[in-house]
């Protein structure tokens, strides 16, 4: 807690001050203890205002040197401020240390005055933007040397009153005390350097000058803020920094010995001219082709086909051999050859850039079994290190923005009430003001006023707006005489029509649909679009502006202009009528609408959806409150792309050629500041390798690696921290919130139109069925009653059934039955208690379960059961509640009234209750049968065979022909299993109940699919419907708990969603069309078929000349397969624009891009990259912020519903939850137990001893480094000094393991470490020994590396490796459960989709995206498509392959070996559908996986403090007790106290020395200095949990439970406590010094000198004593 200002006056600093000061100096040794409890003001931190508290400035104060008024640095600091005239802190130190004025020297004064003054920080803030301008600015004229020399004397002038006002070095006030006077400093010295002295050629000085740009951080309070918050998240971020660094470490050694030289595996053409037998070896040997030509190339691939020696990897076509030879791809910049290009390539994955270029290019080589390899790194390690991120940075907000509530808090309530006095003071002020501007005015005026600001308020007031800024008076005068018309009272007449009609219902119903139609008027244009559809929308979209325009003239008759304008909304409107006005008289001008009019357009229909008003009015607090974090964000991209230009500019045009053969300039470069800036957005996008290659290519990798580095990390993290906030700002969006006066007219016209509607049919069928009903309720009634006798009492008890009786009889009143009952497996509550299926089974279940179970249950609520119990799995025996009976009686009563009642036989009763039994028996045996554990699994079993069946059915399968006949029987076999389930179901539930049940739904639709496609084996003109198939994976769902707990979750998380996605997809939509309005038929170009590029535009320029060129047949004028030529298109191009996957080839077309039936053109309309800025910030970032803000406030009401546990595990895993979390207390594990040999012991100690564990872990990181130094190409004499290397880790690992062996005997292997390290000896012996057997070329050269490598995971051990790690660690090991669910879900769902790609899209033509590699011919190459898909990686060039669907791009005839299917085409409707609705369900779950780590990683905090007691740690506590109790006395000596403490587990322990905390707890103790064993389990507990109600109820408990399992507890008395028993002995110990002392001063007098001196050591002992005892007794004080 801060401690408030101390109100003290603004003083003068003056002589005597100073004096002061310098004296306080003096003595500030002997003072200091007592200044140690200042703590400094946030309110009064320098670059803050003044607070209103210190009322007004005095005359005499401004810019004048006052005495600080914050007492922490007046008295530690030693400071004086100075106040400019808006009042803002500046601070200065007032002695002088080095090369520091008196602060009353003239020349200092004259130096803060200019120093403080708004004007001189306004022209240093001009000076930096103008410098900042010319900085990106290129060829620049000779004039504007000049304008540099003045701007560099202002920053020299700038310094020397920095200097002079601040001094050199006096305390932290000083020039020297402020680390952006350092960076100021230097960077005007680099540029006077540069400047005038010959070092002006060297481009790093220049470069230097850009560091200016960040001189707009200081000049800014709130960017000074920001920086100091991102400096505190880098310090919390340490940890997961630590843990990433090594993790990438490890990994990228794994890599090295995994994949090293792999990549330079290439296909040579074979035999050659110089063949000879050295090409035996392939890939093992060193062999170098400098010929190109002889390597084989894919058609358009710029490198080199790889491939690899396993059957798994790469095969090389006829004529050609796999032999290592070459570079490796990407220029040689993507290898595994050595440490430093290894940990690039990890980094590559962990980021998500480009990585399936470099999965194929692994595969290729290596094998397809190494995928294991990525799904680990760049799925699983890439989500746990961004949840752990943005977990800390999520913590850090939450902090930040719970600090500004607390300092209001602190604040004195004298200072709030003064506060709030001068806030009241200043608002009657202006009132008064107001009031007598009013007066000047006739009283008619008055009256108008105040009646038009009424009207305003009542009729047409909107949500509160923030208030707004006091304008001038004489403005205000003007505007409410002029804008205030009440003219006459036939003007006042119109005024009330007007108002009548744009306040009506129906009015804004009319604009709704007004919108709606002009919205899909914009959406449906589209290229190429025929005249008279075109006229059509041109006369629509005039009829819309009319409409629009009449409206805000009605509104503006009703408001008067002064009113119109005071709402938001209507400015907005007004603007939209302007500009169609505008367009309208402007025809001609193209695109004067495009980015007004028509966002506007789309804002004015949010105006009627309250989710859109709610969420922009939180985007509105949320850009205020984090305005100063964007500010930031922009300077950073803006000094990054200068940076970037003035460093490597000159290289991208001196070294141009070493990226293009042609010597052309590339799209992406930093030449100038526009391609710089867009270089920097590309790389914050998450695209960087690519620029970065082309970087190192023509810069080197010394200066690009480390910018690209600086840019990734610090922008990421700005971008990562604004992400955190907005999302938490998100979170509290309420759907409940308040609807607004235009939302609520159109449910009332709606409401009004329904009615409307029922009554006119109401009407209609009254009058057509008069007489037909009458007839009707005589002839009907018997039939009930018939069905009611009928039917059995299950269905009777069911409240639905006896309203369909109801409305057939007498049609009266209904029973209310709610919709979850109506949707639940059992209607009624009773019947749900009895019914054997869960009553959560159902994923739309009813909420109320547990309220309607108890209240079931309970005593008061009398049921009637029939004598056979519910435990028999009867669903005929059901019990009927009180309410169902009293139905049932009215309609017995009923039927009786109207004469149907009638007597049966008694044969007849006998037959039908015979007949009944039979049937009764039947469903008893059917609903064991399905209830029956056995029967259960046997289905899930079946249902997972016939699931895994269907990953068999890849291309291969009509070669297989064996297994397509078991296939297919098997289908038989299954399909006849789920129907007899179903019909066994049926018999057991019924049809009403098992039709109200979700989960039977789906099986039953499963059914249904089986049998369509056995229909569609046995006809061949129904062969479609056997690619349904896939369909049967979902009766997974059904089967398995797990998955029903997470679908259950994600409907609920994402179901209150829809109004929020519903104004993202109209945000998307918006985007759609501005981009079909200026891109439409702008895509296509002509293609030179030989060179596979377009032609120069200077070649062909448009349409007519590709079609007049010479074989025009082989020349089309092709469009690009992502385009912009309708709405549809423009969503799917938005889509990969949203994904970054192939968004570079859309923005290259859109640049290039020069007209409708134009060729296109090399970055003709280079500024259409705005468009695509804009939609990633606001069509991308914006609405990914506001779906998983609201995703998580939802989660959050679950988890809050459900008591705070996890949603997505079930009951079960709830209990290993509870298991998992004890791993928050658990230190470590407990220790074996120390054998009673010396020798044995001995070497107990020693390997039990930290300093061997320090050893363990150094020879791990020294066998680690032996890795990282080696390399592709090293000597054989590396090679050997390596073995040799290893040999000896192994020997050494091998030694511990025996000398642990010898120490922990059979409690080695009890340990989970001890075992690994066990096998990894074992491992590595093996592996060195093999190649002395076998040979070397069947072992790998890196396996014993590798498997000793294994053993770094030492360091993340709980106990032996950094505290921070563990830490770290807990979130993961904590919501693994969760984790696991949801996996489960996204592995069905990858394998439903891989089996449809399998069926659909297993002939496409290979290219692109599809290749060996990465295509849908078998199940596992499609489960690595789907893969890439779920990272959102590659999905575009597969996309781009199943587009080929023409008979120029693929070959419909094409014949297909082994099989009856033919050609090679794609279908892109098929294809679209697929790719987005996978993107959507896959993205939907990995957010919720993403949600449930970091809300556990924020939860740990909580629970570390909300510390708890299990039963194992209380049967922990009486183990120990048993051991310092044998004799079961239940007391314990109070000298042995301390060493139990010592001796108890995790959290009840406490370490030594303890004896002062023990004494503190103030223990009861008995004769004999005895404790009670309940007494010191309480103290113990209290201790642990705290103080509050809770502990005192589970203290209590414990006592009763202590109580009854110890009846015959001996009674005893406390005659004292362990504090004062402490006390006494503290007393009593000084009375005897104190007395001792007495007799050595009385014998002084009669002993010689020797004994003198021994008197004295006596009494230098004694006093040492009595004060060591002091120091006891304080401290023990301070702990009670």
């Amino acid at each position: 807690m801060l401690t408030s200002p101390e109100l003290k006056g603004l003083v003068p600093f003056t002589a005597e001050s100073l004096e002061l000061i310098e004296n306080h100096i003096a003595k500030k040794c002997n003072e200091e203890h007592e200044e140690e409890d200042l703590k400094p003001s946030r309110d009064l931190q320098a670059g803050k205002t003044l607070p209103l508290i210190y009322g007004n400035l005095p005359q005499g104060t401004v810019s004048e040197p006052l005495e600080d008024v914050d007492p922490y640095y007046y008295v530690k600091r030693n400071t004086f401020m100075v106040l400019n005239r808006n009042r803002v802190i500046f601070r200065f130190n007032a002695v002088s240390i080095f090369c520091t004025l008196s602060p009353l020297s003239s020349l200092r004064r004259a130096a803060i005055k200019v120093l403080v003054h708004p004007l001189f920080r306004l022209l240093i803030l001009i000076s930096v933007l103008s410098d900042s301008i010319l900085m990106c600015m290129s060829n620049l004229p000779e004039w504007i040397l000049a304008i540099e020399n003045t701007l560099l004397g202002i920053y020299t002038f700038e310094i020397l009153v920095k200097v002079i006002a601040r001094g050199i070095w006096a305390g932290s006030f000083s020039f020297l005390g402020d680390l952006w006077n350092w960076l100021d400093f230097s960077v005007t010295l680099f540029e006077l350097i540069t400047r005038f002295s010959p070092l002006s050629s060297l481009p790093m000085l220049k470069t230097i000058r850009t560091l200016r740009i960040l001189k707009i951080i200081p000049l800014n309070y709130g960017l000074q803020s920001i920086v100091v918050t991102l400096a505190q998240c880098l310090k919390k971020l340490f940890g997961a920094i630590a843990l990433a660094l090594f993790s990438l470490t490890v990994f990228s050694l794994f890599g090295m010995g995994l994949f090293m030289g792999n990549l330079k595996h290439k296909c040579l053409r074979w035999p050659q001219e110089y063949e000879n037998e050295t090409l035996h070896n392939r890939t093992g040997s060193q062999y170098y082709i400098s010929e190109r030509e002889n390597f084989y190339y894919m058609e358009g691939a710029r490198y080199a086909l790889l491939c690899g020696n396993r059957t798994d990897a790469g095969q090389c076509p006829e004529g050609y051999v796999c032999v290592k030879a070459g570079t490796n791809p990407d220029n040689g910049f993507t290898s595994f050859d050595n440490f430093g290009w290894a940990l690039l390539a990890m980094f590559r994955l962990v980021t998500q850039d480009y990585p399936e270029l470099l999965y194929h290019q692994i595969l290729y080589a290596s094998g397809k079994v190494y995928m294991i390899f990525f799904v680990m790194i760049s799925f699983w390690f890439a989500f746990y290190m961004a949840s752990l991120f943005l977990g800390i940075l999520t913590m850090t907000y939450e902090k930040e923005t719970q600090r500004a509530p607390e300092e209001s808090k602190d604040m004195d309530p004298k200072c709030q009430q003064t506060v709030k006095e001068l806030e009241e003071e200043n608002e009657a002020s202006e009132k008064k003001t107001t009031q007598i501007e009013m007066k000047k005015r006739s009283p008619t005026s008055i009256n108008t006023t105040l009646d038009i600001l009424e009207d305003t308020a009542l009729g047409h007031k909107e949500e509160p707006e923030t208030p707004k800024k006091k304008c001038p008076l004489c403005w205000q005068k003007f505007t409410k005489t002029c804008c205030i018309w009440k003219c006459s009272p036939c003007w006042i007449k119109l005024t009330e029509f007007a108002d009548r009609i744009i306040t009506h219902p129906v009015a804004d119903l009319f604009l709704v649909i007004c919108i709606i139609l002009n919205i899909c008027f914009l959406a449906l244009e589209h290229f190429p679009m025929g005249e008279d559809l075109m006229s059509l929308l041109s006369i629509g979209n005039l009829v819309c502006t009319g409409i629009y325009t009449i409206e805000m003239i009605l509104k503006i008759i009703a408001m008067h202009p002064y009113g119109y304008f005071q709402i938001s909304w209507n400015i907005c409107d007004s603007i939209i009528v302007v500009w169609g006005l505008t367009a309208i008289l402007l025809a001609d001008i193209e695109g004067i609408t495009l980015f007004i009019s028509f966002p506007l357009i789309f804002i004015k229909l949010g105006k009627y959806g309250p989710p859109f008003k709610n969420l922009m009015h939180i985007l509105g607090s949320a850009f205020v409150a984090l305005k100063d974090l964007v500010l930031m964000l922009c300077i950073f991209i803006y000094f990054s792309a200068v940076f970037g230009m003035k460093l490597f500019g000159q290289s991208y045009r001196d070294c141009a050629c070493h990226i293009d053969q042609d010597c052309q300039r590339q799209r992406w470069h930093m030449s100038d500041f526009f391609h710089a800036y867009m270089t920097v957005f590309r790389i914050l996008c998450g695209e960087w390798i690519e620029t970065l290659w082309e970087c190192m290519e023509v810069a080197g990798q010394v200066w690009c690696i480390p910018f690209y580095m600086m840019v990734i990390s610090i922008g990421n993290l700005l971008i990562l921290y604004l992400f955190v906030a907005l999302v938490s700002s998100f979170s509290s969006y309420d759907a409940t919130m308040e609807v607004s006066k235009e939302a609520k007219n159109l449910q009332l016209a709606m409401a009004r139109i329904k009615t409307g509607i029922n009554s006119v049919l109401l009407k209609i069928l009254c009058t057509e069925r008069s007489v037909p009903t009458e007839a009707t309720d005589q002839t009907c009634d018997p039939s009930v009653k018939e069905n009611i006798s009928e039917h059995t009492l299950s269905e009777l008890s069911n409240t639905q059934t006896f309203l369909r009786y109801k409305d057939q009889s007498s049609g009266t009143e209904k029973t209310p039955v709610t919709e979850s009952e109506s949707q639940s497996l059992i209607a009624s509550p009773s019947v749900s208690e009895t019914m054997p299926i869960a009553s959560g089974e159902s994923d739309i279940e009813n909420l109320d379960n547990r309220e309607t179970r108890s209240k079931s249950g309970n005593g008061g609520s009398k049921e009637k059961m029939k004598q056979s119990s519910s435990s028999e799995c009867s669903t005929v025996d059901i019990a009927i509640s009180e309410e169902e009976e009293m139905v049932y009686e009215r309609e017995k009563s009923k039927l009786r009234k109207n004469g149907y009642e009638r007597k049966s036989s008694t044969g007849q009763v006998s037959r039908e209750s015979r007949n009944g039994k039979i049937w009764k028996n039947i469903r008893k045996t059917c609903c064991k049968i399905v209830e029956n554990s056995w029967f259960q699994c046997f289905i899930g079993l079946v249902t997972l065979l016939c699931t895994g069946t269907l990953a068999l059915e890849d291309i291969y399968i009509d070669q297989r022909k064996t297994i397509k006949i078991l296939l297919e029987y098997g289908d038989m076999i299954f399909a006849y299993i789920f129907i007899l389930e179903m019909l066994l179901k049926w018999v057991a539930y019924g049809f009403k109940a098992y039709f109200s049940n979700n989960w039977y739904k789906l099986d039953f639709m499963v059914v249904i699919v089986f049998c369509l496609s056995l229909i569609g084996k046995m006809q061949e003109d129904l062969n479609p419907l056997n690619s349904m198939k896939f369909l049967r994976a979902l009766r997974v769902l059904s089967q398995f708990e797990r998955m029903k707990v997470v679908l259950r979750a994600l409907i609920k998380t994402t179901l209150p969603t829809v109004s929020v996605l519903l104004v993202c997809l109209m945000i998307w939509l918006l985007f759609s069309v501005i981009g079909v309005n200026l891109f439409a038929g702008k895509f296509y170009e002509c293609i030179d078929p030989t060179r596979g590029e377009r032609f120069s535009v200077f070649e062909v320029m448009n349409k007519s000349q590709c079609e007049n060129l010479l074989f025009n047949e082989s020349m089309p004028w092709e469009n690009a397969k992502l385009n912009f030529d309708n709405v549809g298109n423009g969503f799917l191009s938005l889509l990969q624009v949203a994904t970054f996957n192939g968004w570079i080839t859309i923005m290259n077309s859109a640049i290039d891009s020069v007209g409708v039936n134009m060729q296109p053109s090399f970055e003709h309309n280079i500024y259409m990259y705005t468009y695509f800025i804009i939609f990633v910030m606001f069509g991308l970032f914006l609405p990914l912020c506001m779906l998983i803000g609201v995703i998580i406030s939802n989660f959050s009401k679950q988890k809050i519903k459900q008591g705070g546990s996890n949603i997505f595990i079930t009951v079960k895993q709830k209990k290993q939850y509870r298991a998992l979390k004890k791993l928050l207390y658990a230190d470590s594990q407990k220790p074996a137990p120390r054998p009673m040999n010396k020798f044995q012991g001995f070497i107990f100690d020693l390997v039990t001893h930290h300093i061997f564990n320090v050893i363990i872990i150094l020879l791990i990181c020294f066998q680690a480094t032996t890795i990282m130094i080696q390399n592709d190409e090293q000597s054989p004499e590396m090679e050997n000094a390596i073995f040799w290397m290893n040999s000896i880790f192994v020997m050494l690992f091998t030694l511990e393991c025996i000398l642990k062996l010898t120490a922990f005997h059979c409690h080695y292997f009890t340990s989970a470490w001890n075992v690994h390290d066990f096998m990894v000896v074992v491992f590595s012996i093996t592996g060195l020994l093999l190649p002395l057997t076998i040979g070397e070329y069947f072992v790998p050269p890196s396996l014993v590396q590798l498997i000793l490598l294994s053993r770094i995971i030492h360091i993340l051990r709980p106990g032996k490796g950094p505290k921070v790690f563990h830490d770290l660690m807990l979130p993961l090991m904590l919501s693994l459960p969760a984790l696991l669910n949801i996996s489960l879900l996204v592995f069905l769902v990858m394998f439903i989709y891989a089996i449809f790609g399998m069926y659909n899209f297993a002939y496409v033509k290979k290219e692109a995206g599809i290749n060996d590699v990465s295509n849908f011919e078998t199940f596992g190459s499609s489960m690595l498509c789907l893969f890439q898909v779920t990272t959102f990686s590659g999905w575009d060039g597969m996309l781009d392959a199943i587009f080929n669907s023409q008979w120029s791009d693929c070959d419909p005839d094409k014949i297909n070996p082994g099989t009856q299917v033919r050609g090679d085409c794609g279908s892109p409707s098929v294809g679209i559908f697929y790719f987005v609705s996978y993107i959507l369900i896959s993205w939907l779950i990995i957010v919720n996986m993403y949600i449930v780590l970091i809300m556990e990683f924020l939860s740990i905090p909580s629970k570390k403090k909300a510390r708890t007691l299990s039963e194992d740690d209380f049967r922990r506590f009486f183990q120990v007790w048993n051991r310092f109790d044998p004799d079961r006395t239940q007391y314990l000596d109070s000298s042995k106290l301390s060493d139990f403490a010592a001796a108890l587990d995790p959290p009840l322990f406490m370490a030594k020395p303890n004896k002062g905390q023990l004494v503190a707890m103030d223990l009861p103790m008995a004769a004999g200095d005895r404790i009670h064993c309940l007494d010191i389990l309480l103290a113990f507990t209290k201790r642990v949990m705290g103080k509050d109600e809770r502990v005192e109820k589970i203290l209590s408990e414990i006592e009763s439970g202590f109580m009854l399992a110890n009846p015959f507890k001996i009674t005893y008395e406390p005659i004292t406590t362990t504090l004062k028993r402490k006390q006494e002995a503290v007393s009593a110990t000084i009375i005897q010094r104190a007395y001792k002392s007495y007799r050595l001063r009385q014998n002084d007098k009669n002993v010689s000198d020797i004994p003198v001196i021994d008197d004295v050591r006596d009494d230098l002992t004694s006093k040492s004593v009595h004060s060591g005892k002091i120091e006891e007794k304080a401290s023990i004080q301070t702990q009670i």
